[in-house]
């Protein structure tokens, strides 16, 4: 071997000395961003998650019970009012006053007529005495006796219905007190002040125990899932109210086929009775495969997300949604597994589009 020979192999061995590194360099790096990606995206993986079955609804919100405050004596004039729409009151107390001279009259003459049936009764009782003292004697005929004994039987009634007649006259008076008959609020007042009322005419209107209850309007096939106990969230005016379900309507509404079904409000709140709300009726709980809003994108009245592949291209997928909640949507059919998915910017994807990843957002990552 001469010297050029020697001098050609040592150089082809420093080549390959130089190349091998690199090589291996290659072999291990990452694989590199496509140069052509159409956007930079965060992804987030779906999550698994336990959501209530709800039964969406509508309907009004009403009273209770509505209780009403009547007169129960007449040809009285209200002397005093001491409640108003809105007012908060209790059983017994007063809510007006009817005048009482002539009712207060009518008791002075009656303990009077009481007076006089006593009296009447205390002479009785003495001849009575008397007749029974000298029965079997001349100095008394038996018909006299019988006499005397029957007019003492005689006044005894006669002070009992006296009595009686004063106790109707004090219950007379009581009743110039127009008091409320049970807890709640005061709904409506038909009466004013100098007015003469008659006996039976409705004077206020009440909202017993202040209940307000929720009357959801729900489908034949739904009725069938709604039992006593379920809870259910009304929303009202920005707010959510919370309820149980008293009961589901025996009967439907032959005009618009549908059921109501009573709610008790938790806590009525700002709630007012004639208010329309909207909310759902809690039925059960299932697992639902879960995404934020924003990795749904709508296009021709279908639903779609974005999975972004090894390669770092996206493939699209048609979805069904379902259930929704907390900023977050289900979905019910059209992914068979929790892929990462296009977090936001899928209006700007097309399917097959090259993407550069950002960092995934770890709040959102949750494996099943």
């Amino acid at each position: 071997m001469n010297a050029r020979q020697s001098r050609s192999i040592l150089i082809h061995c420093l080549a390959i000395l130089l190349i091998l590194p690199i090589l291996a360099f290659a072999a291990t790096a990452k694989p590199t961003e496509p140069a052509n990606a159409a956007l930079t995206v965060t992804t987030v993986i779906p999550r698994v998650e336990t959501w209530p079955i709800t039964i969406p609804a509508n309907g009004s919100l009403s009273a209770w019970q509505e209780a009403v405050v009547a007169a129960e004596i007449g040809g009285l004039r209200v002397v005093a009012l001491s409640a108003d729409v809105g007012s908060v009151v209790k059983r017994g107390d007063e809510l007006a006053r009817l005048a009482q001279e002539t009712v207060l009259a009518d008791l002075a003459l009656q303990e009077a007529r009481v007076e006089q049936a006593r009296a009447a009764l205390s002479e009785a009782q003495d001849n009575g005495r008397r007749a029974r003292e000298l029965a079997g004697r001349p100095t008394l005929s038996e018909q006299q006796s019988k006499q005397y004994l029957v007019a003492e039987e005689s006044a005894k009634a006669n002070l009992a219905a006296a009595e009686a007649q004063l106790r109707g006259q004090q219950i007379r008076l009581d009743q110039t007190h127009i008091r409320a008959v049970d807890d709640g609020v005061i709904s409506s007042r038909s009466v004013t002040l100098g007015s003469v009322v008659q006996a039976g005419a409705e004077l206020f209107r009440l909202v017993r125990q202040n209940r307000i209850e929720w009357r959801a309007e729900v489908m034949a096939d739904q009725l069938a899932q709604i039992r006593p106990g379920q809870a259910a969230r009304i929303r009202l005016g920005g707010g959510i109210l919370n309820g149980v379900v008293r009961m589901p309507a025996p009967t439907f509404d032959p005009a618009t086929r549908l059921a109501l079904v009573y709610i008790d409000l938790t806590d009525p709140g700002a709630a007012r009775a004639g208010d329309f709300a909207r909310g759902e009726i809690i039925v059960g709980e299932s697992s639902a495969l879960t995404v934020p809003e924003s990795v749904v994108v709508w296009r021709d009245g279908n639903s779609y997300v974005f999975a972004v592949g090894d390669d770092r291209h996206v493939i699209q997928h048609k979805i069904v949604t379902g259930r929704r909640a907390d900023n977050r949507v289900e979905i019910v059919s059209g992914l068979t597994a929790p892929v990462p998915l296009v977090m936001t910017g899928g209006a700007f994807l097309n399917d097959g589009d090259s993407v550069r990843l950002a960092a995934t957002d770890p709040a959102a990552v949750t494996h099943p």
